[in-house]
């Protein structure tokens, strides 16, 4: 197997190899390494390279494996990995996509980093992602663009975006990522990869309590369902003190994804209410993967539930959350500048968060009839780098509601919805379908997601990522 075969290899695949010894940490770890210095100048995904970090866990890894019988390792034992730089690594720095932090460096890990290294992967370093997290698009001030690695005019998305650019360019088995308002599914269609968005209280975000009203959770990008089922497993469950939680399943969420499907009701839409409808390659993946559910034995109605007022509430908390960050006002670049104080008061706060869950409950109830939503994950094709630098902080906010208008629902709700690789768009860029799914319905929603990599599977690599 050549280099560049071992670095698209499944982290399943990889930690099988390494359990067997026909691949050691250090391996594993030089080649990503040797990757991200020969090919990531030019994608802008790693904010932080963690070398000597990442080579000395490897190399202490390496020596246990000799020692250890493979029964005995965590099930990602050698995997490299990245975080994104949002979340805390002890001792890395932690940037958030803002200079004014270039000398923030952490003492503790967060929960989630927690949960990876007790399952034994090795952490690359740490992947950018917009100022303070607040974009769909990786274009932090101060800092290289972050390219999409299937066109590199584009971006990969956001705010996962640096995780998404490194594991679609075989620069890292997974990537760590959270999403708030579609920031591990934006980059995972973006990308060409499988970006799960877990159940409000399927993953804790310790040690903080939550992001405002619940509306972010954390997640993996990976290349895979198998992959994400997986590390599911790894990331999930209760850390003292969490404000919500959900009880882990019955059995994992990797044997869950092997069991058959029974027939489900499932709603499509490609239009977005009071946004708008999905250009016409958006609109036909939609239609494709509404005709594999359908041979599959599922039944498709067309059906949407009713979004009317979320997009103005969930704005308002959005913006609390940035206003929220404790940076200075002048810390900031022009458009959060503009959205902080656009937020108003905590009283105007807490009335939009009462008004996101009061809607939340009727979308909920939508799911009374039906087992998924089937969505576009987008309503049109991702913006060039910088194609959006010039326009005022409102045509800008204007562009990003009707590009990422799909998926706010799910993190208003705390519904679980996943994005998965379908087509290309006319730019050649990756174009994925999003399954949105009942509350704490993870496993079926993988289940699915599976079933559906199974009857149009995702082979294709980026040519740059040779």
């Amino acid at each position: 197997m050549t280099s560049t075969n071992y670095a698209f290899t499944s982290a399943l695949k990889q930690a099988e190899l390494i359990r067997t010894k026909q691949l050691s940490p250090l391996e594993l770890t030089q080649l990503y390494l040797d990757r991200i210095e020969r090919l990531d100048p030019q994608l802008g995904s790693f904010v932080t390279v963690a070398k000597e970090q990442a080579i000395a866990d490897a190399t202490r890894k390496t020596e246990h494996l000799t020692q250890t019988p493979p029964s005995n390792l965590p099930p990602f034992f050698g995997v490299p990995i990245s975080i994104k730089d949002l979340n805390p690594v002890a001792g890395l720095p932690q940037m958030c996509g803002t200079l004014a932090l270039k000398d923030n460096i952490p003492q503790y890990d967060d929960g989630i980093v927690s949960k990876l290294k007790a399952a034994g992967c090795i952490i690359l370093g740490k992947t950018a992602t917009p100022e303070v997290g607040s974009f769909p698009y990786t274009e932090p001030p101060g800092f290289p663009p972050t390219r999409n690695p299937w066109q590199l005019d584009y971006t990969p998305g956001g705010s996962s975006g640096g995780s998404a650019s490194a594991v679609a360019a075989g620069l890292c088995a997974i990537g760590q990522g959270s999403d708030g308002g579609g920031s591990i599914r934006t980059p995972a269609s973006c990308c060409g990869l499988v970006g799960l968005k877990p159940s409000r209280g399927r993953v804790s975000n310790a040690p903080i309590g939550e992001y405002p009203s619940g509306i972010a959770t954390q997640g993996v990008l990976t290349r895979t369902v198998a992959e994400t089922a997986a590390f599911l497993d790894v990331i999930s469950g209760y850390i003292t003190g969490d404000p919500y939680w959900l009880p882990d399943p019955e059995i994992p969420f990797a044997q869950i994804i092997q069991q058959p499907v029974k027939p489900l009701k499932i709603a499509l839409s490609t239009t977005i209410p009071t946004l708008g409808t999905a250009t016409a390659p958006y609109q036909q993946a939609v239609t494709d993967t509404a005709q594999h559910l359908e041979n599959a034995g599922h039944t498709l109605e067309e059906a949407c539930p009713d979004l009317t007022g979320l997009a103005p509430c969930f704005t308002r908390v959005w913006q609390a959350g940035i206003a929220a960050s404790g940076l200075p006002l002048e810390a900031f670049s022009p458009i959060n500048r503009w959205l902080v104080e656009q937020a108003g008061t905590a009283g105007e706060y807490l009335q939009a968060a009462w008004q996101l869950q009061a809607l939340s409950r009727r979308i909920v109830a939508f799911f009374d009839q039906y087992d998924l939503l089937l969505l576009p994950v987008h309503l049109h094709t991702p913006p060039k780098i910088g194609e959006w630098a010039d326009l005022s902080p409102e045509e800008t906010l204007q562009r990003i509601i009707q590009w990422i208008g799909p998926c706010p629902l799910a993190n208003a709700t705390g519904l679980p919805a996943i994005s998965i690789p379908t087509t290309f768009d006319p730019q050649g860029i990756p174009l994925g379908i999003q399954l949105v799914g009942k509350p704490a319905s993870d496993g079926l929603l993988l289940q699915v997601a599976a079933q559906l990599e199974q009857l149009a599977p995702w082979t294709h690599r980026p040519s740059m990522a040779t």
